[in-house]
């Protein structure tokens, strides 16, 4: 147990799926790819989750590999988790496990190198202010990271498989953060997301 994670928002940074859809051989690991600003997929998401939070999380593969060693020495914590194929929901329970005892969670994903600062820090800021689980949009349509409270560590913690915590959102009242930023929709699933940016 991090005792300094009591009683903060900590981030939660997803940065373990394989990204069969941008290599289907694997080879290239879409994380490691450079964005049009210069920085690598990965390095860019968790460096907005590290400049708003104290105290971020990585969800890897495997603490020794090229994606884990680059947020290590970006500051993240680090937690392995080798059963990550299997889905979204099981990547954040082990970064939950780690901060269970966290004020709340702001989850970010490792392929959404365009969320800025200030959105993340929004959304601290609301479940600071007592939301449970805070959404940010722009231009009237939903994004991510999404935020929960402390209040839902349980039901997290029994999340599976791919919904990920998408089933969470559906049966909650949100708080929604209008935000004026176009990363909260862009993702890298193919090299052509590479080419474009967020806005």
């Amino acid at each position: 147990m991090h005792s300094q994670a009591h009683d903060q928002i900590v981030g939660i940074l997803l940065a373990a799926g394989k990204g069969v859809r941008f290599d289907p051989s694997g080879a290239q690991n879409k994380l490691l790819q450079t964005t049009v600003s210069g920085e690598k997929v990965v390095i860019a998401a968790a460096t907005a989750l590290l400049s708003a939070l104290p105290l971020v999380t990585a969800v890897v593969r495997d603490v020794n590999d090229a994606v884990a060693v680059e947020l290590s020495n970006l500051g993240c914590q680090l937690v392995a988790c080798p059963d990550a194929d299997q889905g979204m929901g099981i990547s954040l329970v082990c970064a939950l496990k780690q901060n269970r005892h966290a004020a709340g969670w702001v989850i970010g994903l490792g392929d959404m190198p365009g969320v800025q600062t200030t959105t993340i820090a929004a959304l601290a800021n609301e479940l600071r202010n007592g939301a449970d689980i805070v959404v940010p949009f722009y231009k009237g349509a939903r994004g991510n990271p999404v935020g929960f409270g402390a209040k839902h560590i349980s039901e997290l913690l029994l999340l599976a498989g791919d919904q990920g915590a998408r089933a969470l959102l559906k049966t909650h009242p949100l708080a929604r953060v209008e935000v004026n930023d176009p990363g909260i929709h862009y993702d890298i699933d193919t090299s052509a997301d590479l080419g474009s940016s967020a806005g």
